[in-house]
């Protein structure tokens, strides 16, 4: 297979057309190119004025490079920037008829175990307690730092394209889409803002999350850490049903949690929970435990902002191993500390999404 480089790619992006003349190339449309083992992802910056046309041209873009030697799966998705002094309605970032529930499960910094709280979640709900699985679908929103498809065991595998839609990977029950299926995961992603909502809005709208013409009954999307634009931006236009939060017991953790917090309550979104991992290290010689980051600050802070506590995960070698080698703790041991654990904060969000259930139902 011939190897694409930036450079083959922007050269065969001259032969297409820009419609104000030349080519989308020398127009300075070409926000951002991506290319590794095949895949290819290209950003195409497009004025408003151009309107229906740039969907065209994204088009145009999509077939040239699917010509070139080499190209695998090919993605190109348009960024569209506001002329100054130009007002607009807020438009939803998605819809999403195949999903009937969207939570997000974010932090307010990294190296909380965010994800891992995210995967284990997610496998819980679609394995179920009493009352059987969810339909579960796992996003991977944290496009510079995606981790599902290693914590998955899906790592070197590659989403298929079926009627112009992304067919997206299956692990341990859960329907997955990660940028990390497309790009070499040693290699850093360079993208701005608006290419990487571009991307987002891609993942949502265009993968086939229900191919067996159903629905999922919730998606799970691991957002990116902090409070930057992307997550505002999720939040304000992603019709979500609600927000977890991750947070360790320590005083610093809990600052940045706060800001999490209140970016959702600021944007509408409903706080389902907070969580507190690493909350005990549990020995694995002697099951000896150290609070070594605190301990119960979570809890506190739950209380403080009148939010559900969803409980406490253990800080535990089996939940990092099991993680590097692609099985969450919650399924390979599920009567673990652990296991236990993130079985019973899913039993907490599946009560959730029943009252909203019924709340949608009976119109209240």
């Amino acid at each position: 297979m011939n190897a694409l480089t930036t450079e083959t790619i922007h050269e065969a992006l001259r032969a297409v057309p820009h419609p104000a003349g030349g080519d989308i190339v020398g127009a300075g449309m070409v926000a951002g190119v991506q290319a590794a083992d095949g895949s290819v992802i290209v950003a195409l910056a497009a004025e408003p004025r151009f309107g229906a046309q740039m969907e065209t041209v994204r088009q145009a873009a999509e077939q040239t490079l699917k010509a070139l030697p080499g190209a695998g799966h090919v993605t190109v998705v348009l960024t569209a920037e506001r002329a100054a002094g130009a007002k607009k309605a807020p438009q939803p970032l998605a819809r999403m008829p195949s999903v009937k529930h969207i939570i997000a499960v974010a932090s307010g910094k990294g190296g909380v175990g965010k994800s891992t709280v995210a995967v284990n979640l997610a496998a819980a709900l679609a394995r179920g307690g009493k009352e059987g699985g969810l339909k579960v679908g796992i996003l991977d929103a944290d496009i510079y730092g995606p981790s599902l498809p290693r914590m998955l065991g899906l790592s070197g595998q590659k989403p298929g394209l079926k009627d112009e839609r992304l067919q997206p990977l299956h692990a341990h029950g859960l329907t997955v889409m990660s940028i990390g299926f497309m790009i070499d995961e040693a290699r850093p992603l360079i993208w701005r803002g608006p290419m990487v909502q571009s991307a987002l809005r891609q993942f949502l709208e265009d993968v086939d999350w229900a191919p067996d013409g159903g629905s999922l009954d919730v998606l799970i999307v691991d957002f990116p850490p902090g409070t930057g634009d992307v997550q505002l931006t999720m939040a304000q236009k992603v019709p979500m049903t609600g927000a977890v939060v991750v947070s360790t017991p320590q005083d610093i953790a809990l600052l940045d949690a706060r800001k999490g917090l209140a970016m959702f309550r600021e944007t509408g979104v409903p706080v389902l929970g907070i969580v507190e991992n690493m909350s005990v290290f549990i020995c694995p010689r002697c099951d000896h435990e150290e609070h070594i980051f605190g301990h119960q600050g979570a809890r506190a802070e739950a209380a403080r902002l009148n939010v559900p506590f969803l409980g406490e995960i253990p800080l535990h070698a089996d939940i990092r191993r099991l993680c590097d080698d692609g099985t969450p703790v919650v399924l390979a041991a599920p009567d673990s500390a652990s296991g236990k654990a993130f079985a019973a904060i899913a039993d907490q969000v599946r009560a959730a999404l029943a009252e909203k259930n019924y709340a949608r139902a009976t119109g209240l």
